[in-house]
């Protein structure tokens, strides 16, 4: 019996990765199975009191002091990206929407390092959006490695495009983090323990 219920357990929580990085936009994501009496109201979607998506996202020290070395590397202009890692099927965004969301968090920890994801990839050791894409940087800041779960998952390239909007639009990297929250976190059931971004801090 115990046997069962973990691999239940296990099922449960594939599945709930899977539907986070499907293809459908946030917008237009199926309602999950949950009653809406019980989804999170528009006031308290962003209260960590009350929403246990957040309540759950707390970062550790250490996260915050890896967070924030990241950031200090941007914003960075990079010459020489590696390939875009497409594999041999389309990729749940258009290509060139993909290769942009690479591109900003490249050339922009100091935004998708503070800014969190809502696909479950915390369970493989993200910290943020900008580890959607980047797995590893030289000393200098140049990307050396990316990761490949950017490209085939639709909630992390949603999430990388929209915080490329608003810095375009001229967004602080705090009220970037803020429109990410409100639009994500009512429908989000996880979401990364992502540090907020230091009061003085602005791209």
């Amino acid at each position: 019996m115990n046997t069962k219920a973990c691999s239940l357990a296990a099922l449960v929580a594939l599945g709930l990765f899977t539907y986070g990085c499907s293809g459908s936009s946030p917008e237009s994501a199926p309602a999950t199975s949950a009653p809406a009496a019980e989804a999170p109201s528009a006031a308290s979607a962003t209260n960590p009191a009350v929403n246990p998506v957040l309540a759950n996202a707390v970062p550790t020290p250490q996260i915050e002091a890896m967070t924030k070395a990241v950031a200090a590397l941007g914003p960075h202009k990079q010459a020489n990206l590696p390939p875009i890692p497409f594999r041999g099927y389309a990729p749940p965004r258009p290509p060139d929407v993909v290769t942009a969301a690479f591109v900003f968090a490249a050339e922009h920890p100091e935004v998708t390092s503070y800014i969190p994801c809502f696909c479950g990839c915390q369970h493989g050791g993200h910290k943020g959006n900008h580890d959607c894409f980047v797995r590893s940087r030289a000393a200098n800041g140049d990307v050396i490695d990316w990761e490949e779960h950017g490209v085939e998952c639709a909630v992390c390239i949603d999430v990388a495009t929209r915080s490329r909007q608003l810095l375009a639009s001229g967004a602080s990297v705090q009220e970037i983090r803020a429109a990410i929250e409100r639009e994500f976190v009512p429908s989000a059931q996880t979401m990364t323990p992502t540090p907020k971004p230091p009061a003085a801090h602005s791209h």
